[in-house]
This record gives structure tokens, sequence and C-alpha cells, in this order.
């Protein structure tokens, strides 16, 4: 008999070391049902040799384990055969119930069989793991209907209780308590660390939406997403814009591959980046070869226009970098304006916090009407600053819709 068990108990093996890593819940109840039929195998091999030891008038108590025995392997063969996994959960949800139950009844009651209908509970835990709390229920009520029924009848099996060793029933009464406390503890054990890598794993992709959440929006308004605030717009009386711009890049680009491309606005903008964290200015956006930032929102601050002139002044050096370490010529405009804005988050799926405003508009003109690699500001922005920092003589801009307007090119700090 202990050969032909042999392969079945290695493919429960097989079969449970296979899906011990793997945490999804088909997985999961398959490597838990595997386990319990496992266990119960190897405990049933104990009864059967056990009683059959005993002597004659025994073997019909022994048959109990080992007609359980042959119930598992053979719809083990089927569900692997037709894939019917439900079916062998079923038949082995049954089995684990009745037939510790079974075991009990024919060797003579609670006291002759040390309990041993407490392996019974295994089928509603593993009912609990395998199908969930609410279709566990009907086996935990069957385990309790079984268990009233072996305590109504005790006196009529203990009646008819086989004759039984005492070493046998310590035996028994050692493995019972033992055994299924140490099966139902390897199993919750499997079940929390399975738990506990799912939570992990949970955790780590929340970290990750978080991290990619703040790549998109600014951490106040990410905040503000995440308490459900879903309508946000805020007005801000004075804030900072800048807007800094390649010139002739489409020109270049048409003479690079898309990598080259990519690649080159990577390094660009990667070091523009570096300067608003360095600067504490929020990145609004990059449109094409376009780089605009904000400061003073929404995070608000005194020195939005200080902060945001003085990385300004580092993007170009920036930028000459990126130029001698990929050979190419590389120059831009930078305009810089100060005023009242509105901001907020647009979209319901695709995020995007904006600008709106004469402000950011003005802001745009000041970079388009700029000078190659010059720093060009109004005179809002110009006031603010010119206790810090060195202009040029005030200029006069042509801005399309306004007319002429005062501007002046940041030189350096003083």
């Amino acid at each position: 008999m202990s050969e032909s068990l042999a392969p079945t108990s290695s493919i429960l093996t097989r079969q449970f070391w296979r899906r011990f890593s793997d945490p999804t819940p088909a997985a999961l109840g398959k490597s838990i049902l595997s386990f319990l039929v496992l266990a119960e195998s190897l405990v049933c091999i104990f009864w059967i040799f056990t009683l059959s030891n005993l002597g004659e008038g025994y073997e019909v108590i022994a048959a109990v384990p080992y007609f359980y025995l042959v119930i598992s392997y053979v719809s083990l063969f089927l569900f692997y055969r037709f894939k019917r996994f439900e079916y062998f959960t079923f038949t082995q949800l049954v089995m684990l119930l009745v037939m510790p139950f079974f075991m009990q009844w024919a060797i003579g009651g609670f006291a002759a069989s040390s309990g041993v209908a407490i392996w019974a509970i295994l089928s509603p835990v593993g009912a609990l793991m395998i199908l969930g709390t609410r279709q566990s229920t009907p086996w935990f009520m069957l385990f309790i209907s079984l268990a009233l029924m072996s305590w109504k009848l005790n006196h009529y099996f203990a009646g008819n209780a086989m004759p039984i060793p005492n070493n046998v029933k310590d035996a028994f009464f050692l493995m019972n308590i033992t055994g299924t406390a140490s099966i139902l503890y390897g199993v919750l054990r499997y079940f929390q660390a399975q738990k506990e890598r799912v939570m992990a794993s949970l955790a780590l992709e929340q970290a990750r939406s978080e991290k990619l959440l703040l790549n998109i929006l600014p951490a106040a308004i990410a905040t503000r997403l995440k308490d459900n605030d879903m309508r946000i717009a805020d007005h801000y009386d004075a804030v900072t814009v800048m807007f800094a711009d390649l010139i002739n890049f489409t020109q270049l680009s048409e003479k690079m591959s898309p990598t080259q491309l990519i690649d080159l606005l990577s390094q660009v903008f990667l070091r523009f980046d570096y300067l608003a964290e360095k600067y504490q200015v929020e990145k609004i956006k990059t449109i094409g070869d376009a780089y605009m930032v904000i400061s003073g929102a929404p995070e608000l601050c005194a020195n939005h226009a200080h902060r945001i002139a003085a990385m300004a002044l580092e993007m170009n050096g920036a930028l000459q970098e990126v130029a001698v370490n990929t050979g190419v010529d590389l120059n831009m405009r930078i305009g810089i304006h100060t005023g009242p804005v509105v901001a907020g988050v647009i979209g319901s799926t695709k995020f995007s916090y904006d600008l709106w405003g004469d402000t950011v508009n003005l802001a745009s003109r000041m970079e388009s009407t700029g000078k190659s690699n010059a720093i060009q500001v109004t005179q809002e922005t110009q006031q603010l600053l010119q206790d810090a920092f060195i202009f040029s003589e005030k200029l006069s801009v042509d801005v399309k819709g306004k007319g002429l307007v005062d501007s002046f090119i940041l030189l350096g700090r003083k």
C-alpha cells in the first residue's frame, strides 16, 4: 500500500511547494488544500498501520482512513486530468469533515478514540481559507452538528467499543492534540505569511503610485486630491512665472533620430528639474522643448521672484554643460513675469495642474520676444529684484494685445 501511495503523495508535495510562493487567491487555495490533504494522508497511514497491528477485528476500523486515502487519490487524479479544482475541493472538504467522525464512531466514542474527531475541524478551517467567510459557514455548522450528534450517541458507540491498549490510546491522544495543532498553526502561519507578503506588495505599489502622483502634481495638490477635493481652483495675488524655450530646436531635431532627440531633451530637463528642486519652485509642465515653472503657488512664499531669478541664472550654465557634453549648439530664451494667477487641476483621469491668467501670457511673451541666452523680465518682476540683482537698462517690447511693455534683462546677482 505504501508504494501505491508514494506517487500521489509526491504529486501533492510538488503541488504545494510549486504554489507556495504564488500569492494569488486560486493558487493560495490550492496550496492550502494540498497541505491539508498531505498532512491528513500521513496521519491516515499512521492510523492504518497502528490499528492493523492490533490484530483481527480492527481491520474494519482501519478501513475508514484507507477509504479516505482511496477517495482522495481518485479525486486528485480526476482533478489533474480534467482541471476541475472545485470538485476536488468539495470532495476533500467532505472527506476531511466526515472521516474523523467515522473513525471516532468505529473505535468507540470520545474516550476510546481519544477524541479523534477533532481532526474534522480542518474542514471548516480549510473552507474558510479556500472558499471565503460566507461559504465556510455551512461547513462549520456541519462540524458542530456532527460533534453534537457524536455527543448524543456517544453511549451507543462506547457500548460497542473495541478494546484499545492504553499505550495506543495515549499515542492517539498525543497525535490528535499535537497533530491538529501543528497543522492548524502551519496553515495559519502560511496564510499570514502570504497576507504579509501581499500587504508589503500593496505598500510598495502605493509608494510607487504616490511617487508617480508627486511627479505629476505638486505635493500640496496631491494631498488635496487624496482627500477627495476634486474641484481645485485657487487664486493667487502674486506669483512669479518663468518660461524657457530652446532656440531653433525644431531645426536641430530634424537632424537627430528620435532616440537622440529624447536623450538630449532628457539631459536638459533633468538639469532644469534639479534646479527647480534646489530653489523650491514648482515645475508646471514641458511643452515640446519649452519649460514652465512657478514660484509662490501652490506653496505660498514671499521671495518667489528671487527664487525664479536665481534658478534662471543657473539654467544657462546647465544648458551649456549639456551642449559641451553632446556637441550640440544649444541656446535658449527665458521670460519672467510676476502677477496674479488662477491655478487648479483639470481632468478627471489624467490630472494636470495648470495656470491661467494674464500673468502666464505675459511671461510667455517675455520669453518669445527675448534674445538668445538672455533672461527678459517685466518691470513688475524687476522692481521686486532690483535690490539683489543686476539688470540692463529699461527696454520696450511690443507685446501683441498690450502694445509696448517695459522690460529688463537679468544680468546677475549684486
